[in-house]
C-alpha cells in the first residue's frame, strides 16, 4: 500500500496513543499526526492543511462531537470512527464503507477496519458518493423514534404492552418473551437481534446473546469469574445474567449515561 496520511482525533491522549502505536505497528509507511480531541483546533488544522487519506475520529470530543467537526470542516477523508459506546448509533456507521472501532482499541478489529479501507480502493469508492452526507446522516440517528409498544395476542383478544413496562426481552429455543416489571412473560415475534435495532439504547442494553436488559431492572452487579461479571434483575431472571469481559467498559459506561 501506497505511504497514507493519517490523522488521530482523540480527546483522551492514552487513548491517542495507544491507537497511534497500534497504527504505526500495523502500517510503519503510513505518516499519522495526532491531534487534540478539540473540535474548534481540529477544524483550524483542516483549514490549514492538506485533508488527509483517512481520519480516525472519536465520536465524543473535549467541546462538541464527530458531527460539529465533520459539518464544519468538510473533510475530503475517509472516517473511522472510534466510540466507547456499542449501542449509541454505531451500527449506521458501518454502512456504506464508513466504519468504526470500539474502544479500548482492539488491534484484530482495527487491522480489519484499516483492510476494509485498502479493499475499497484506497478510498476511491466512498469519495466516489455522498460520502460526508452519509456520515453527517448517520450522526443524527439521535433523532431515530424507537418502539414504544407491543400487540400481544392472545386466546381471544389482543391488547398493548408499552415498552416502558418491560423489565427484559430473553430468547428461548428461538421464541423470544418480554418480562414486565411484575413479572408477567408475553410472546413477542422479533428475533433479540431486530429489538436491539428497534429499542431505545439508552434504556436497553444487549447483556449478551440470550438476554436484553432494562435499565429500571437492574438491582446491582457483582464481579464473577473469567473478567465477567453478574447482574441482578427484577424480577429474577431464570439463570445468571452475565455481562463478558469485552461488554464490560461498554455496560459501565452505559449505566453512567
Amino acid at each position: 500500500m501506497n505511504k497514507l496520511n493519517v490523522v488521530i482525533i482523540e480527546d483522551e491522549v492514552p487513548a491517542a496513543r495507544l491507537l497511534n502505536s497500534m497504527v504505526t505497528r500495523l502500517r510503519p509507511e503510513w505518516n499519522v499526526t495526532v491531534l487534540p480531541g478539540s473540535v474548534d483546533e481540529a477544524v483550524l488544522w483542516f483549514r490549514e492543511h492538506p485533508h488527509p487519506d483517512i481520519i480516525f475520529l472519536d465520536i465524543q470530543l473535549a467541546d462538541g462531537n464527530s458531527f460539529d467537526f465533520l459539518s464544519v470542516a468538510k473533510p475530503t477523508s475517509v472516517v473511522i470512527f472510534t466510540t466507547a459506546y456499542d449501542q449509541y448509533a454505531v451500527r449506521a456507521f458501518a454502512v456504506n464503507s464508513i466504519d468504526y472501532i470500539l474502544k479500548p482499541v482492539d488491534e484484530k478489529r482495527l487491522s480489519d477496519a484499516i483492510l476494509k479501507y485498502e479493499t475499497l480502493l484506497g478510498g476511491e469508492y466512498v469519495k466516489s458518493q455522498d460520502y460526508l452526507e452519509t456520515l453527517l446522516d448517520a450522526l443524527q440517528q439521535k433523532e431515530k423514534r424507537y418502539r414504544s409498544r407491543f400487540l400481544i395476542s392472545g386466546v381471544d383478544r389482543f391488547w398493548t404492552l408499552r415498552v416502558d413496562d418491560i423489565a427484559y426481552f430473553y430468547s428461548e429455543n428461538k421464541v423470544t418473551f418480554a418480562v414486565t416489571k411484575n413479572g408477567q412473560e408475553h410472546i413477542i415475534d422479533l428475533s433479540l437481534n431486530k429489538l436491539t435495532d428497534q429499542l431505545d439504547p439508552a434504556c436497553f442494553f444487549r447483556a449478551n446473546r440470550q438476554i436484553i436488559v432494562c435499565i429500571d431492572a437492574i438491582d446491582h452487579a457483582e464481579p464473577y469469574f473469567n473478567g465477567k461479571i453478574v447482574v441482578t434483575v427484577r424480577p429474577p431472571y431464570k439463570t445468571k445474567v452475565t455481562i463478558s469481559e469485552e461488554k464490560l467498559s461498554a455496560f459501565k459506561l452505559w449505566l453512567n449515561f
